[in-house]
């Protein structure tokens, strides 16, 4: 299996599934701007939507979006426990979450990043994510995990959007429940591996 990813980008999530499963898998560096792997391929021939992440498996298809490949790395390992069984109401939770994460949190940081963004656009976009940043710190109220009382994809998704407001100019600390949720997955070995091997901490 290949992990195409590009450092910081919201292929951190599944790049922490794979090291918290302990799933086999060649870590492959994408340039989003240039759209060429490191080794100089060009990534739209492998993936034509131009985005991370993308998963290749053995038999050379090719799996993206984010919330998918999160399922998809989570089933290939049942035992790391990193969804729970199909079918069941807790699964559906997961999904809830990642879902949610995607469509409102993930999502809702895209004005932040382009530079074409006015000010006004970017006092708006923080307010907005501000009101999810409250949802989100009352369901982690009293909780170590988004979903029930084990690591899952959904807390791989979360600390990754929740790391993006450091490069944002969003202070965390005004929602401690986060800012302790995000340093309390930081010291996890599975996340610190994935974060040492993209580069991001040292």
């Amino acid at each position: 299996m290949k992990l195409y990813y590009s450092p910081g980008a919201c292929s951190l999530a599944p790049h922490i599934a794979l090291k918290e499963a302990g799933i086999a898998f060649d870590a492959v560096k994408v340039d989003l701007k240039t759209k060429k792997t490191e080794a100089g391929a060009d990534y739209r021939a492998i993936n034509a939507k131009g985005g991370v992440p993308a998963i290749e498996m053995d038999d050379g298809q090719i799996l993206t979006e984010v919330a998918v490949v999160l399922q998809y790395i989570a089933d290939r390992k049942p035992e790391a426990k990193l969804a729970p069984a199909h079918g069941t109401l807790a699964r559906y939770r997961v999904l809830e979450w990642l879902n949610y994460i995607a469509s409102e949190v993930h999502k809702g940081f895209g004005p932040l990043w382009n530079p074409q963004s006015s000010e006004d656009t970017k006092s708006a976009t923080k307010a907005a994510l501000g009101a999810r940043f409250d949802h989100l710190s009352k369901a982690l109220e009293g909780r170590k995990f988004l979903a029930g009382d084990g690591f899952t994809v959904a807390d791989a998704y979360l600390f990754t959007i929740l790391g993006w407001t450091e490069y944002t100019n969003i202070d965390l600390g005004k929602w401690p429940v986060l800012a302790a949720y995000v340093e309390h997955l930081g010291a996890r070995a599975g996340v610190r591996a994935a974060l040492l091997a993209e580069g991001l901490i040292k």
